[in-house]
């Protein structure tokens, strides 16, 4: 037989639901990436991105570009023999390509 029991009232009402994450989780590489630039302080803080066979530069660059980022780095990157290099940005790594600003 089925029983019954009297309860709280406070069960009826709706229970908050827990905050979708928004986006793809990162990954572990990322987050460890993600790590790396918030080690980039200084302008003496310079890594080289040595790049595998099977990995493509263009999705390489991207990957650290999103990681610096995530990590609120402003970062110069250069090409090297094997990969990139990729230190903080200064005024005198700035690139200077494009059109000219009109205060100048």
């Amino acid at each position: 037989m089925t029983k019954y029991r009297k309860v709280d009232p406070s069960v009826m009402l709706p229970q908050p639901k827990p905050a979708a994450p928004r986006g793809r989780r990162v990954s572990p590489e990322q987050q460890a990436l993600i790590a790396r630039m918030k080690t980039i302080t200084d302008e003496s803080v310079v890594y080289e991105v040595i790049l595998e066979p099977g990995e493509k530069p263009l999705t390489v660059r991207q990957q650290v570009i999103r990681a610096a980022r995530a990590a609120g780095v402003e970062i110069a990157i250069r090409k090297s023999e094997k990969g990139f290099y990729v230190g903080l940005m200064t005024p005198e790594r700035r690139s200077r390509r494009g059109r000219k600003s009109a205060a100048q």
